[in-house]
């Protein structure tokens, strides 16, 4: 096959498999996320974490629930990712509505995901499958707009400009924020990362809806104060970082308390 030919073939397949749904945080987001969980680790989780994922970090595996979409065999794995909420929700009525969630979506999956990582009967092979969809879920309902709209794909189809290129709000929250910080993950790590107990002791002990709830609320005022055609560069970074870092912490924090939870 001539290279012409060649990186055409290439191109389109790359194009064919571009996800609807963006990646919730986009690589560094994930790996930000990751290692903050990583630095609040009981001693016994991470050794039994270190059973299941060997060299692997956790800021690492955070991308492979991201990456593994290239692979058509793990397309069930899909609506994992995201809940889809058309409004605002009042804390009592979302926690109604997911009580009665029987749906594939991130809440169910979280739950299953505990569950089946609890027992002592999972083999190793679904263990590292479990591991790694568990941390990445848990840092992506943190991203508010993975509790966004189904009409517009979790904010996909808010077409907007970011620093005069075609992009969308989905992504703006995903990636382009974070990497107009110009850092890598262990530096923006070491540059958020600053809790103390008595927060991590009260972030922890926020249920699964109250992580869900607090970004749902999130997403509606994105939705309310963007628009498709908006221009968003330096003002929208100075407005929204510090949210979007503050996201990043508390997805970290909590991911530790699950994990030693589970494993600790």
């Amino acid at each position: 096959m001539k290279t012409q030919t060649l990186k055409k073939l290439l191109l389109l397949v790359a194009i064919f498999y571009i996800p609807l749904q963006s990646m919730a945080w986009g690589t560094n987001g994930h790996r930000i996320c990751g290692q903050v969980a990583d630095s609040y680790l009981t001693a016994k989780a991470r050794k039994a974490i270190q059973a299941i994922l060997g060299n692997e970090s956790i800021a690492i595996t955070s991308n492979w629930a991201d990456f593994i979409k290239s692979d058509p065999a793990y397309n069930y794995l899909y609506n994992w990712h995201f809940i889809n909420l058309e409004k605002a929700y009042s804390y009592p009525d979302l926690q109604a509505y997911l009580k009665a969630d029987t749906i594939t979506d991130a809440y169910t999956k979280m739950n299953f995901l505990v569950a089946e990582l609890k027992k002592k009967t999972t083999t190793k092979t679904n263990k590292l499958l479990y591991l790694r969809m568990l941390i990445h879920i848990v840092e992506d309902v943190h991203q508010p707009l993975h509790t966004g709209h189904l009409s517009d794909k979790g904010g996909n189809d808010v077409k907007v400009q970011w620093f005069g290129k075609e992009s969308n709000l989905h992504s703006v929250w995903d990636s382009e924020l974070i990497d107009l910080q110009q850092l890598s993950y262990t530096e923006y790590t070491a540059m958020i990362n600053h809790t103390t107990a008595a927060q991590r002791t009260e972030l922890q002990k926020a249920p699964m809806s109250q992580w869900i709830y607090e970004s749902n609320q999130m997403a509606d005022k994105l939705y309310a104060e963007t628009k498709t055609g908006d221009k968003l560069g330096y003002k929208y970074n100075f407005s929204h970082i510090a949210t979007l870092n503050q996201q990043m912490v508390k997805a970290g924090v909590r991911l530790a308390g699950l994990l030693n939870q589970i494993f600790g």
